[in-house]
């Protein structure tokens, strides 16, 4: 009872502060290897274990479901019997709750979402707790190299912030390896101005 209270209280600290843009959640660790026009960051990420879940919805009510499953998860949807290294080992006798992350991934095509939480570096893919839910998959993210572009305010300008990355790699080394995606920090109740948004995209060097 007393990791429950002590969970959901974290979780009200961290959303108060996030009104704020203020965030004590873990992010994954990364190196800026090359700065562009635009103030465009080329990272190099490490590999990354994650919680993914794939709807057959788009635009708010794809995300909307997809956030749900993935919360869930974190918040107690799974099983396991092995010992996770959180505050302290513990040996797992009732649902796992698991440390909120950031960013959210989000991959949005015609009719289908994909969003993915970054598990927490204490926590692998092969100790990850089972999710119950069989919609939700624990993967490894695999190192890559991307290239954001930072931005604030609502996401109602995602599709802009998306056009003017690619064209500022247009006039680089770096070359677009797929499609670009969202990586959301704060809750949407965060003040808009004071919000870290960001679209990435892989790319790869040039000869």
């Amino acid at each position: 009872m007393w990791s429950t209270i002590w969970y959901y209280t974290v979780l009200s600290v961290e959303s108060a502060l996030g009104v704020f843009g203020l965030r004590i959640i873990e992010e994954p660790r990364y190196a800026v290897i090359a700065t562009l026009p635009a103030a465009v960051e080329v990272r190099q990420y490490d590999a990354r274990p994650a919680a993914a879940v794939t709807v057959e919805k788009g635009g708010d009510a794809g995300r909307g479901e997809a956030f749900r499953l993935l919360f869930a998860y974190i918040a107690g949807a799974n099983t396991s019997g092995s010992r996770l290294a959180m505050t302290a080992p513990v040996k797992v006798q009732e649902p796992t709750r698991l440390a909120m992350t950031a960013p959210v991934q989000v991959n949005e095509t015609a009719g289908e979402t994909r969003m993915l939480f970054f598990l927490p570096g204490a926590v692998s893919a092969d100790a990850a707790p089972v999710p119950t839910d069989p919609r939700v998959k624990i993967v490894t993210q695999p190192p890559e190299t991307v290239a954001v572009l930072r931005f604030s305010g609502t996401t109602r300008g995602v599709d802009e912030k998306r056009k003017a990355l690619i064209e500022t790699l247009a006039g680089t080394a770096w070359k677009p390896q797929g499609e670009p995606y969202f990586m959301g920090y704060d809750p949407p109740f965060t003040i808009p101005f004071l919000r870290r948004n960001e679209v990435a995209v892989a790319v790869a060097k040039a000869g």
